[in-house]
């Protein structure tokens, strides 16, 4: 059990690492920790309570609460709060200040991630190479968009970029941040936490929990039935979202764009060989994970 909270926590630990990063998905992590499934299936749950509570049926609500893993769950936020904690300012450092290095390390992170994600299906055949294609053309489309700043917007156009955001964030390979920053909303966001402007605040939240409350159980579905279709699909998503990351982008662009074009040839060598770093220590990372289950 010990071991079991401890992997948690890592994964948890790694997911919030990456979701401070614009362009990278905690959901990518997960995958790779083996905690993605478990994490869906969780939130479904959750989602089911909550659709109880509304019904006022909270003989059906007791129940379920005690389906829920809450230890799984508890020490998963664990390590996403102090990723946040202790790593949020060093970071953004990080981001600001050595773009080049950091967009090649997590380069090599998903690279990794697709390729140990790829092992899960055991036969590959025309279908689940045209999910994959699917996915990896919708991430790079996805990533690629871009569009200016919002300004006032509807009530109704506010609680959908929050159900898509949400959404985004479940998804392996796809930020919720970029996002919001892609269909200009991340700055709309920004200023009603700033400002703490409930009624906007609270139509994010409204769009986020019908997002999740729909594409979560939707999700957690097909893996069941479609399981590998849809591991493709996820895949292609992951390898799709690399756009973000690669031709690596310059300190005056950041990683908040998907600005193509050639890297400087100084940098290519360095950031080449970080890329490689972080790949094996995914094989490394993931060994080691499964010493803990």
């Amino acid at each position: 059990m010990r071991r079991t909270i401890t992997k948690n926590i890592v994964s948890g630990l790694c997911m919030g690492a990456a979701d401070l990063v614009p362009g990278v998905s905690g959901g990518t992590i997960a995958l790779l920790f083996g905690v993605y499934e478990n994490l869906l299936k969780q939130i479904s749950k959750i989602v089911t309570i909550l659709t109880f509570l509304t019904r006022l049926n909270f003989k059906s609500a007791r129940k379920e609460l005690r389906n829920v893993d809450w230890q799984f769950l508890f020490s998963l936020g664990i390590g996403i709060a102090i990723a946040v904690v202790t790593l949020a300012t060093w970071l953004s450092n990080q981001i600001e200040d050595h773009p080049v290095q950091l967009s090649a390390i997590f380069f090599g992170l998903i690279v990794g991630s697709v390729l140990l994600t790829k092992r899960e299906i055991k036969s590959w055949d025309w279908a689940k190479a045209l999910w994959f294609i699917l996915g990896a053309a919708a991430a790079f489309v996805v990533v690629g968009y871009s569009t200016e700043a919002v300004s006032d917007p509807s009530s109704v156009i506010v609680i959908s970029a929050g159900a898509v955001a949400i959404c985004a964030m479940i998804l392996p390979g796809i930020s919720g941040s970029f996002i919001l920053l892609a269909f200009g909303f991340y700055d709309h966001l920004l200023e009603a936490v700033k400002d703490f402007n409930v009624p906007v605040l609270l139509n994010y939240g409204i769009g986020a929990g019908i997002g999740l409350a729909l594409f979560s159980r939707g999700l957690s579905w097909l893996l069941r039935v479609h399981r590998e279709k849809t591991l493709a699909l996820l895949i292609g998503l992951m390898a799709g979202s690399l756009r973000v990351l690669w031709p690596w982008p310059s300190g005056d662009i950041g990683i908040e764009n998907a600005t193509l074009g050639r890297p400087v040839a100084s940098e290519v060598l360095g950031a080449m060989t970080l890329s490689i770093v972080a790949l094996a220590a995914v094989f490394i990372l993931t060994t080691i994970s499964r010493r803990f289950e």
